[in-house]
């Protein structure tokens, strides 16, 4: 995939996740690729690009990672790409111990912005 593939879809990723009530929070990966029309190939890893560039944009600006709102199917959490990302910017402990109890304060932080 291409990097301005990513590009384009942030957006539609943020404006998604910005416009769904908190009750139906989080979403899969794959409820993402749905939501946003996406198409085979490799539409769970165009989500996690996408999503990887709105977590660069939320760092920047100082907001919660609104991509801790998508988890994948196998469990609640984000895939192992959100944390190793989310360490790489520093917004998570490098600890690996630490990473839920991390995220799930991430996770309140947004869904507490919705409520």
């Amino acid at each position: 995939m291409e990097i301005q593939d990513a590009t384009d879809l942030a957006p539609r990723l943020r404006a998604l996740l910005e416009c769904l009530p908190a009750e139906q929070l989080p979403i899969t990966y794959q409820q993402a690729a749905e939501a946003l029309g996406l198409s085979p190939p490799r539409t769970i890893q165009r989500v996690a690009l996408g999503l990887e560039a709105l977590m660069r944009e939320d760092v920047a600006a100082g907001r919660p990672l609104i991509a801790a709102l998508v988890i994948s199917r196998r469990g609640d959490m984000p895939r192992q790409g959100f944390f190793e990302l989310a360490v790489e910017l520093g917004r998570l402990p490098a600890d690996p111990a630490e990473h839920e109890a991390a995220y799930r304060e991430e996770l309140e932080a947004l869904l507490g912005e919705k409520r």
